[in-house]
């Protein structure tokens, strides 16, 4: 439903779209005990022969690690939201920082472009109209990106009707 229009929209798809992350934050904490306690005890061990600077590069290591599960964490608040109604489609971005980018389109006047490879399925999903292309779940894998396409194209091919 809209300001200019009373009537309420049927929704015809709605897809919230985020990167999938395979450790969970308990299975985190368990990875980074085990690497710093292994760590640790490496690094007792040399020290007590006498390699000092091994127990701090090992430290470093952990750290390091952290950093990168940190990181990857963090892009994983990344999302994008594609609304599909037989007068608008919705597609709205928004980064892992919080900003947000949000397309209005005609799904009438909306192509929906696929790329494949023959090994690995569908590996591009974009909504171009108007000579602009917008590329979708970029971050998704290619079964999910697949699966986007095809209830995409029901979703535009039932607001076409």
């Amino acid at each position: 439903m809209n300001a200019s229009n009373p009537i309420p929209e049927t929704t015809l798809l709605f897809e919230r779209l985020s990167p999938h992350r395979s450790l969970s934050p308990k299975g985190f904490a368990i990875v980074m005990g085990i690497l710093g306690l292994a760590s640790f005890i490496l690094g007792v061990a040399f020290l007590m022969m006498g390699a000092w600077p091994v127990f701090g590069f090992l430290g470093l290591d952990v750290l390091l690690v952290w950093l990168a599960f940190r990181s990857n964490y963090r892009s994983a608040k990344a999302f994008e939201e594609i609304l599909v109604t037989p007068v608008r489609l919705v597609w709205r971005r928004v980064s892992a920082r919080g900003e947000a980018r949000e397309d209005t389109m005609n799904p009438r006047w909306v192509r929906l472009d696929t790329t494949s490879d023959e090994l690995s399925g569908v590996t591009r999903v974009a909504l171009t109209e108007r000579r602009v292309t917008r590329v979708i779940g970029g971050f998704l894998p290619p079964m999910s990106k697949e699966k986007l396409a095809k209830s995409l194209a029901q979703a535009l091919a039932a607001a076409k009707r």
